[in-house]
C-alpha cells in the first residue's frame, strides 16, 4: 500500500510538472512525461531491493549505471543553463520548463558530443534500476521507457529544427543522440 501512495503523488508531481505539455500531445514534453512516469514505476517496484546482494553482479552493474547517469545530467544541464541563453517570454511556449527556452543553441561541452544528455542520464537511471532485479516485468518497463526516450528526443529534434533551423540540421549531422560515438 505504501508503494501505490508513493506511485501516486508522484504521478501527481509529474503531471503538475507536465501539465503544459500535456495538453500539447506532439511536443517532447508529453513523450518525457510517460518516460518519467515509467522509471518512477521501476523505482517504486524495485525500492525494496535497492540494497538487497550489494555484491551481485546486477547490484554491481546497477550501481555503475545509476552514477554513470549523474554524468550527462550534470554536464547537461549546467551547460544548458550556462550557455543556453534562455528567456523568460510570458506565454511562449508553455510546454517547455523555464530551462528549456534558450534562444542559443548549445554544441559545447557534452553537446558536442550528444545532442540529449539530459535523455541520456535517464536512459542510465531506466536500465540502472532495471538492474536492481533484472526480470521480465522490469525489462519491459525500462524498455517502455527508453521507447518514450527515443519518442521524446525525436520531437524535440523537431522542435530544435523549427526553431534553430539549418544550424541545427548541420548539428545533428556531427553528433550523436544519446552515446557519444555510437548512438
Amino acid at each position: 500500500m505504501g508503494k501505490l501512495v508513493v506511485f501516486v503523488v508522484l504521478t501527481f508531481i509529474l503531471v503538475y510538472i507536465s501539465r503544459a505539455s500535456l495538453r500539447t500531445p506532439r511536443s517532447h514534453g508529453f513523450y518525457r512525461f510517460f518516460a518519467w512516469e515509467i522509471i518512477v514505476a521501476l523505482v517504486v517496484r524495485n525500492i525494496d531491493l535497492w540494497f538487497q546482494d550489494p555484491w551481485s553482479w546486477h547490484q554491481l552493474v546497477s550501481w555503475f549505471l545509476l552514477i554513470l547517469s549523474i554524468i550527462p545530467l550534470s554536464f547537461g544541464l549546467s551547460r544548458l543553463i550556462s550557455r543556453g541563453k534562455s528567456v523568460k517570454l510570458r506565454g511562449s511556449a508553455p510546454e517547455l520548463l523555464p530551462f528549456e527556452k534558450t534562444t542559443e543553441l548549445v554544441n559545447s561541452g557534452i553537446y558536442h558530443y550528444i545532442r540529449h544528455p539530459l535523455y541520456s542520464s535517464l536512459l542510465l537511471l531506466a536500465w540502472g534500476v532495471f538492474f536492481k532485479s533484472p526480470d521480465f516485468t522490469n525489462a519491459l518497463l525500462a524498455a517502455a521507457a527508453t521507447g518514450f526516450l527515443f519518442l521524446t528526443a525525436k520531437a524535440d529534434e523537431a522542435e530544435c529544427l523549427h526553431f534553430f533551423g539549418s544550424s541545427y540540421q548541420e548539428y545533428m549531422q556531427r553528433t550523436r543522440m544519446f552515446i557519444p560515438f555510437v548512438l
